[in-house]
């Protein structure tokens, strides 16, 4: 049954993510495929497998954890049931694989090993959202992801409910601390970039006082990146930014903080840890 809150989710096309779980198998088969299966299965033997959800949870990348069976035997008949953004209960049936047993068990770890992450980021980023939702702000993640597989961990992020920061260091221009520092100050910084930079390209500064956010308002910044502000800060932050620029906040963000951080009336909420601190969700592979 899908979440309340859930819009359907465009998928990823197969080109984005196929190669990414060719090269998990082939790290997990290694120089010799799989050594137990080939040994202890006959290699004509036959089985089905549910993919099951044991905890409740948000649905992400089950396609992606499908095709690395496809990816081994192209035969193999995969039969989804639930689809991404879906909510699912403890126990639910999220997809069904029949083929040769060798197959499904070479296959597994690496199904499993992705939509687990997926699905953990996809639940952390829904329930972090339903905090913050009522207050008219959106949950964003950050670069903070695991090597590799980002564009993954963004889709688990969108598919519970959240928006996308940067994909990469040339979606935008983020000022940040340290660009400040090296660059000689923050108007400086600033007018590079914009001398640099397309016109559809937007500029975002951090900012850890208000006197720094009246300089960024100043000169005219697009989105300005409140760190680590005080919740009483972060009210006067809001207020001096309202209609010159998007506000969001960062640092320290938990399900513990969200909600009062939201009612500061901020735009966004950066939270690294959807990406790089989530819990995966427990899902299995059992045979029928």
């Amino acid at each position: 049954m899908s979440g309340a809150d859930a819009v359907p989710i465009p998928p990823l096309f197969p080109l984005l993510y196929e190669p990414l779980v060719r090269r998990a198998l082939e790290e997990d088969l290694g120089r010799a495929g799989d050594l137990t299966s080939d040994a202890v299965l006959p290699p004509d033997l036959t089985a089905r497998a549910d993919v099951v959800a044991r905890v409740p949870g948000r649905i992400a990348g089950l396609s992606v954890a499908l095709s690395a069976f496809r990816l081994l035997d192209a035969t193999i008949d995969v039969e989804a049931r639930a689809v991404d953004g879906d909510d699912v209960a403890a126990g639910a049936v999220l997809a069904t694989v029949h083929g040769p047993a060798r197959i499904l068990l070479a296959a597994e770890r690496t199904a499993l090993n992705l939509l687990g992450r997926l699905c953990g980021i996809a639940t952390a980023t829904r329930d972090l959202q339903t905090l913050v939702a009522p207050y008219g702000a959106h949950v964003v993640c950050t670069r903070k992801t695991t090597p590799g597989i980002r564009a993954l961990e963004k889709y688990a992020v969108r598919c519970g409910g959240g928006h996308n920061h940067r994909f990469g260091l040339d979606d935008a221009v983020l000022i940040k601390d340290n660009h400040i520092a090296l660059a000689g100050g923050l108007r400086t910084a600033v007018e590079r970039a914009r001398r640099a930079v397309g016109h559809l390209v937007k500029i975002e500064v951090e900012v850890d006082t208000l006197d720094q956010l009246r300089e960024a308002l100043d000169l005219e910044v697009d989105i300005v990146l409140l760190d680590n502000m005080s919740l009483e800060t972060l009210r006067e932050a809001v207020a001096l930014a309202k209609g010159r620029a998007i506000t969001e906040a960062s640092g320290g963000i938990t399900p513990k903080t969200a909600a009062a951080i939201a009612a500061t009336g901020v735009d966004l909420l950066s939270v690294g840890w959807l990406t790089h601190s989530a819990p995966a969700l427990d899902v299995a592979l059992d045979i029928v």
